[in-house]
C-alpha cells in the first residue's frame, strides 16, 4: 500500500551540510497520515542518524534510508522535526517546523425560519433561550445589562444594569441562576433566574477575559476570545482545563459566543467583515463545521462594533436564534 505524505514547496528548513527534503518547513500534515521523511545527506559516511519531533526520538538509522513517522500519533498544532547526524565524531542538525492538522471542516448552510424585532441599543454578547424566554447579556461600559425579552415583540420584560465600568459578556442558565460573564474585569457574576438578584461572583483563571458561556450538562465551557476553550467545575466555578481549537488551517481563535447543542459547541467568531460560526468537538477541539452567515443582516452595518454575536438553541424546533451587535433583527435559522 502507498503511504501518504505530503510535500510542500517551500524554503528548505536548513541551508548547509544536512537538511531535509521532505517534509520542508511549513508543511501541513493531516493527522492520521504517515509522512516519509528524507534527508540530502553530503557524505556518505555517517555512523547513525537520530530522528525526533518535539525532542521525542521516533527513529534510528545507520544508513541514509527514508524513514516513516505515524500523525496519528502526535497532537495538533506546531511540531518540530528534527535529524541529528553523527559522523566522524562530529555532530549535525537538521530541523523542519510541521503542522499537524484536522480534516477540512463540513461547510452549512442557513435558511431563515422567522425574523422578530431586535432593540437596536442592545450590544448583544449571549443570548439564550429557556421554555418561551429569551434572556440576553450586553455589553459596553454604562450600557450592560441582564434582560428577559419577549422574543415574538423584542420587547425587554426584565432588566439588570451592570456597574457603569463593568462590560458584560456572555451568558448561560443552569437551573435557576443565570452565569454571566464580564470582560476584563476577571470575574463572573451569579444571579437569581426569577428576580435577577446578584448571588456571588467567581474568578477566572488561566483565561485572562470573558467572552462565551455555555454548560453541557456536566461542566461550564467558556471562551476568552483566544483560540482556547476553558472548562469550569460546575460547583466551584473554578477552571479545570482547557483544549485548544483546531481547523485545517492550525488554531482558530477569536472564539466568542458558545451555545452548547447535542454534545458540539457552537460559536460565534470574532470578525468584523465577516460572520462566521464554527461548529466544535469540545472533546478533541477539532471544528467540524462551519456556518457562513455573511448576508443575513441586512440592515445598515458599522466597520466594528456591529458584529454578528449571540447564538441560543430553540429546542422544541430544532433551531437557533442569532443575532447581533446593535442589530435591529433577530433571527430565528436552522442549518442545513
Amino acid at each position: 500500500m502507498m503511504i501518504p505524505f505530503l510535500l510542500v514547496m517551500s524554503c528548505k528548513s536548513q541551508k548547509g551540510k544536512l537538511e531535509f527534503v521532505n517534509p520542508v518547513t511549513g508543511s501541513k500534515v493531516l493527522k492520521g497520515n504517515k509522512v516519509q521523511v528524507k534527508l540530502n545527506f553530503t557524505d556518505a559516511i555517517l555512523d547513525s542518524v537520530v530522528y525526533a519531533i518535539d525532542g521525542e526520538v521516533f527513529e534510528r538509522k545507520s544508513d541514509t534510508s527514508t524513514v516513516v513517522f505515524d500523525s496519528n500519533e502526535l497532537g495538533y498544532g506546531n511540531k518540530q522535526l528534527t535529524a541529528k547526524i553523527y559522523s566522524g565524531g562530529k555532530e549535525d542538525m537538521a530541523y523542519s517546523e510541521l503542522l499537524i492538522v484536522p480534516p477540512t471542516p463540513k461547510n452549512y448552510v442557513f435558511e431563515v425560519v422567522k425574523i422578530f424585532p431586535h432593540d437596536s441599543t442592545a450590544f448583544t454578547q449571549g443570548l439564550y433561550y429557556d421554555n418561551g424566554v429569551l434572556y440576553e447579556s450586553t455589553g459596553m461600559q454604562g450600557r450592560s445589562s441582564l434582560r428577559r425579552v419577549d422574543l415574538a415583540s423584542g420587547k425587554v420584560l426584565q432588566k439588570h444594569d451592570l456597574p457603569s465600568e463593568s462590560f458584560g459578556e456572555g451568558i448561560t442558565v443552569v437551573g435557576n441562576k443565570i452565569y454571566m460573564l464580564t470582560w476584563e474585569e476577571m470575574k463572573g457574576l451569579v444571579f437569581d433566574k426569577s428576580s435577577f438578584k446578584q448571588l456571588s461572583t467567581f474568578a477566572y483563571g488561566e483565561s485572562k477575559e470573558g467572552w462565551g458561556l455555555t454548560y453541557d450538562g456536566q461542566r461550564f465551557i467558556k471562551s476568552d476570545g483566544t483560540n482556547k476553550l476553558f472548562f469550569l467545575d460546575p460547583t466551584t466555578l473554578k477552571e479545570t482545563g482547557s483544549i485548544v481549537i483546531y481547523d485545517d488551517n492550525g488554531p482558530v481563535d477569536s472564539i466568542n459566543e458558545l451555545e452548547f447543542i447535542d454534545g458540539k459547541v457552537y460559536a460565534n467568531l470574532y470578525h468584523a467583515d465577516r460572520d462566521i460560526m464554527v461548529i466544535i468537538d469540545p472533546n478533541t477541539g477539532i471544528v467540524e463545521g462551519k456556518v457562513n452567515f455573511v448576508g443575513l443582516y441586512d440592515g445598515k452595518r458599522a466597520s466594528t462594533g456591529n458584529e454578528m454575536n449571540g447564538v441560543a438553541y430553540k429546542a422544541d424546533s430544532k433551531t437557533l436564534l442569532v443575532t447581533g451587535k446593535d442589530w435591529t433583527k433577530l433571527y430565528e435559522v436552522r442549518i442545513k
